[in-house]
């Protein structure tokens, strides 16, 4: 008996610095990410100045939106049927699979650059008030083909869990595109600008089909008749592909509403509120889809395994993400200014009360992806949709009653709805019970991250400031003594610094 509850206690230790491990490895890649992506914004700027800025912001824009519109989600539905193969150890089954994956892939790359090809004159006229632009518009068409390849060969490394392949490729992709874009724009300015999607979009193509290649090099026998294999997986990503409409359509209608109301100055200070709060906790969030979608994919059909993958899930980014979110609130006062300007102080408030959202967001992304995991589709689409649609209602409501500040009260009501249907949801059809654990660290992280938020509404000057740094240390401590008694982060800790 002492045995089994060894080994049981081991398991756990290991699940957990597995989960650990792999959130701190991408969420400081996406730290890397935004530290790059600034430098890189702040040179082009300088290189391209505002119109050209704007300029190729248009054309990415473009290029996502065409990529979106005909990648059918393979990148993202393709990952649970590999998963599921890899986890079942039948490698004849998984080689077939990444075949099906391929043509996929494939025949999605064909149909962007096709829509580019045929759509140049439409995309300029409607795109652009001024010059011809359809001849950019097709030179972007292989941009979006190898998008698409990209993706299906992300998809197979997240599937077969090259976890550590996806961080170097996202590494590389990141200095690649300052190396490529910087050079290109200092010497032929705005025109280098359809060139630099492009290159990029190879680089990260080359890096990507490097470390997919090794695994499954490319075969073409036997290939004949896989379209017809992977109607599942499209079916998925059809789904997650209108989901993403519906959330860029209410995002449209959002920033229509506040330019109509407000003006563009409330609206460039809503889209950074809200961006500083949701990229920041993105950090963590970011290794859900590349470590843990995976790993639930592989249990999918078995309840008691699937709660337990999604608890734990829970517990570590709640014990990550809560001392940051507490340390996010108190500072706004100084990030805003520092990261932006000071015309940019009425944004604190709002995003104080947003920050509060990510508490709940954590307790229901996990949850969440069972519904993707299990492949229901169309389940997925309801709760997505009905989740967009009461955001932007609540937006609406928020800012017609409080301003600014009320569209950050919305957005935290928006995903207090969406942690209620999420867990309702997936409470009554996949048996998914939240662990007591969950509720303990939920309600002591909450309680500081709350107590964080009194304190911007009580207290100011050199008390606010103490109050505050003693309420986000408790945050950190309580998070650093839970992870210290589930994992051997400590004792590892411990002997680097004794070699130091």
């Amino acid at each position: 008996m002492r045995l089994n509850y060894a080994n049981m206690e081991k398991e756990t230790d290991d699940n957990y610095g597995h989960i650990l491990k792999y959130t701190g490895i991408f969420g400081g890649v996406q730290g890397l990410n935004i530290v790059i992506g600034l430098v890189r914004n702040k040179l082009i700027a300088l290189l391209l100045g505002p119109s050209g800025m704007g300029l190729a912001s248009l054309f990415n824009t473009t290029v996502n939106f065409v990529s979106q519109s005909t990648n059918l989600g393979v990148a993202f539905s393709a990952v649970r049927h590999i998963s599921a193969y890899y986890d079942q150890g039948d490698e004849q089954r998984l080689a077939h699979y990444v075949k099906v994956v391929r043509g996929w892939s494939l025949l999605t790359a064909l149909l962007g650059l096709l829509l580019c090809l045929v759509l140049g004159p439409v995309l300029s006229y409607t795109t652009f008030a001024w010059g011809n632009h359809t001849l950019h518009f097709m030179l972007l068409g292989p941009a979006v083909a190898m998008i698409a390849i990209t993706g299906g060969e992300t998809a197979i490394l997240k599937g077969v869990r090259r976890l550590g392949a996806l961080a170097g490729v996202q590494v590389f992709s990141v200095f690649a595109a300052l190396l490529i874009s910087i050079p290109v724009y200092y010497f032929f300015g705005e025109t280098g600008i359809v060139p630099v999607i492009v290159l990029m979009a190879f680089a990260t193509m080359v890096l990507t089909l490097r470390y997919s290649l090794r695994l499954f090099p490319l075969r073409l026998s036997g290939a004949r008749g896989i379209l017809g294999e992977g109607m599942d997986m499209v079916r998925l990503g059809v789904a997650f592909t209108l989901a993403g409409i519906v959330g860029s359509s209410s995002e449209m209608v959002i920033r229509a509403f506040l330019n109509v109301k407000g003006d563009l100055d409330m609206l460039g200070l809503y889209n950074a509120g809200y961006m500083l709060t949701i990229t920041y906790a993105g950090m963590v969030f970011s290794a859900m889809e590349a470590d843990y979608f995976p790993r639930l994919s592989g249990v999918q059909h078995d309840v008691a395994t699937t709660n337990d993958t999604v608890n734990r899930q829970m517990e570590v980014s709640l014990l990550l993400v809560s001392p940051m979110l507490a340390a996010l609130i108190i500072s706004l006062p100084v990030l805003i200014p520092l990261l932006f300007s000071a015309q940019f102080l009425p944004v604190v408030g709002m995003g104080q009360v947003a920050a509060l959202a990510m508490y709940l967001k954590v307790l229901t992304l996990p949850v969440a992806y069972i519904t993707l995991a299990r492949g229901r589709s169309l389940a997925y689409l309801f709760l997505e949709t009905s989740y967009y649609v009461v955001f932007v209602l609540m937006i609406m409501v928020g800012y017609e009653q409080w301003g600014l500040y009320g569209t950050g009260v919305a957005v935290t009501l928006a995903h207090l709805f969406d942690y209620l249907l999420i867990n309702g949801f997936a409470y009554k059809k996949y048996g998914y019970r939240c662990s007591v654990t969950v509720f303990r660290y939920a309600g002591v992280q909450l309680a500081f991250g709350l107590c964080a938020f009194v304190l911007t509404l009580t207290l100011s000057g050199w008390s606010y400031w103490l109050a505050g740094i003693i309420v986000t240390l408790f945050s950190g401590l309580y998070s650093l003594q839970i992870l210290r008694q589930k994992t051997h982060l400590w004792q590892a800790l411990m002997r680097r610094f004794r070699k130091a």
